[in-house]
């Protein structure tokens, strides 16, 4: 019997040549004819008849290809003819003709093809376990086929092949369908998980790993159906804790099955339903820490509290409400705290940080007005003592002619502050002293060497001279000197009271 995937091939013939046929000019043994044998045109014409019989009439005579679903179209013994009887071949090609051979022959090749081809996706769902999801629909494609298997035997190769064309298309449709019954099997699986039937989700499972081997899916719920027993204790364990009041027990437990297994949808569920009792309790607590700390003025440890009453239960409007009270609480705190300290500031003659006080207040709340009429007291006072103490600090500053002015009128405006505290009076008296001094001047000698034109920034150009005198108010100056085809040099010198002023001598002597 051929297999389904064996070519036919044409049974080859054992050709008899006949003798060759004397002439009756050579029986007496005379010379062979010069001219074609007259037999050789009658043996063309029977070894074209053996060949059209090889080809279109004999294949028609031997096993067809091998079988459908289930069963193989086998040609009747007692019909089909034997290959090796010529005389039967020439009976049974009497009434057909080349023409008529050919046709029938691309009919059972179209019919073998579609049989072909069904067998394939045959064997594939049977890889795929389809009599487990598909029995009833696999079936049917059997019965189509036996009918095909009927009409081929029958010679009726178009019908024979509608009928396998229309098992194949059976079975592609299940073949097609087979996403679909892997997805309803994971599904089912899944739910049977859920149940806690085990052997409901192993069937699942099984069949999905007939139908895709290897399933990622698939071997995650394996994963999880060999943890549910262990899961199921926890889940037990969980409600007990629970009934006692011991929710962080509980809620441990529930960690540890969710861990195990984090799709379970009622360890999920359970341990969210926990989780929020739980929460609700220490968001009580909470809010009652920060109640308490509110009312002893414990404005940080009441924010914190709240804040984590907050964090506990989002979107608490009663822990908004909570914070919100204790920033007015604290602000309402902070500002009188600024107000004292700026008051005091300014009894201490610290006007800088009463200014800075003042200033945190408007920033807290630009509409008070303590910190406004506070720092209307202070500012002035602030920039009047910070330029007292820059005066005092740099005395030098004072032999600019400008400064010592500036520093006039500052005085006269701070002898006419009433009341002045012991701060002010104390700046008026040292500020009064050296702006004095700055305003004596001192003799100093300046000495050159004729050759030299000498400047004195700020104050003169001296030319060329021997010795001069200056009278200088105290601070620092600076002279310059120079001379054709020499370097210049330049001098700095301080003039104070009461110290010598040593001479400057300010010469050119190196060459260029």
């Amino acid at each position: 019997m051929s297999s389904h995937n064996e070519k036919l091939q044409p049974t080859p013939f054992e050709v008899v040549k006949p003798e060759p046929v004397e002439s009756a000019d050579n029986k007496g043994g005379g010379a062979a004819s010069q001219g074609t044998p007259h037999w050789v045109l009658p043996a063309l014409g029977g070894l074209l008849i053996l060949v059209i019989l090889v080809f279109f009439w004999l294949p028609d005579r031997v096993s067809t290809t091998g079988p459908a679903v289930p069963a193989e179209p086998v040609a009747d013994s007692d019909t089909t003819p034997n290959v090796k009887q010529p005389a039967a071949a020439s009976t049974e090609t009497a009434d057909t003709t080349p023409w008529s051979d050919a046709q029938l022959a691309k009919l059972r090749k179209e019919a073998q093809d579609v049989l072909a081809e069904l067998l394939e996706v045959q064997e594939t769902l049977e890889e795929k376990g389809v009599e487990n999801w598909g029995k009833d629909e696999f079936d049917a494609v059997a019965t189509l086929a036996k009918q095909g298997d009927e009409l081929y035997r029958n010679r009726e190769y178009e019908a024979a092949k509608e009928q396998y064309a229309q098992g194949l298309a059976q079975l592609k449709t299940l073949e097609a369908e087979m996403p679909a019954e892997l997805a309803r099997q994971l599904a089912t699986a899944e739910t049977a998980l859920e149940d806690g039937d085990l052997a409901a989700a192993n069937a699942a499972l099984d069949i999905v790993d007939m139908i895709d081997p290897g399933n990622m899916q698939a071997a995650q719920l394996r994963q999880r159906v060999a943890v549910l027993p262990q899961l199921l204790e926890l889940l037990e364990n969980a409600a007990v804790a629970e009934s006692q009041g011991d929710l962080p027990t509980a809620i441990s437990q529930l960690e540890e099955a969710v861990a195990l297994d984090p799709l379970h949808q009622r360890g999920a569920s359970e341990l969210a339903r926990v989780v929020a009792a739980y929460n609700e309790q220490r968001f009580n607590e909470a809010m009652s820490e920060g109640y308490a700390a509110l009312d002893a003025n414990r404005f940080d440890t009441a924010r914190s509290a709240f804040r984590r009453a907050a964090g506990i239960q989002q979107g608490s409007q009663e822990a908004a409400l909570a914070i919100q009270e204790v920033e007015a609480s604290a602000t309402a705190f902070r500002l009188s705290s600024l107000q004292n300290r700026g008051d005091s500031d300014e009894q201490a003659e610290r006007w800088q940080d009463a200014v800075e006080a003042y200033e945190q207040a408007q920033k807290i709340d630009p509409n008070i007005l303590f910190a406004k009429e506070g720092l209307e007291r202070s500012r002035d006072r602030a920039r009047l003592d910070k330029q007292f103490r820059a005066a005092i600090g740099d005395p030098s500053r004072l032999s600019d002619v400008a400064v010592a002015k500036a520093t006039e009128q500052m005085l006269q405006m701070a002898r006419s502050i009433s009341p002045k505290g012991p701060v002010l009076i104390q700046q008026i008296d040292e500020l009064e002293s050296l702006l004095q001094q700055a305003n004596t001047p001192i003799n100093v000698t300046i000495q050159s060497d004729m050759e030299t034109d000498v400047v004195v920034y700020k104050v003169a150009k001296l030319g060329k001279f021997d010795q001069r005198q200056l009278e200088l108010r105290p601070g620092s100056y600076t002279a310059v000197g120079s001379r054709l085809g020499y370097r210049d040099v330049r001098v700095d010198f301080e003039v104070q009271h009461g110290v010598d002023n040593l001479p400057v001598t300010i010469r050119c002597t190196e060459t260029i």
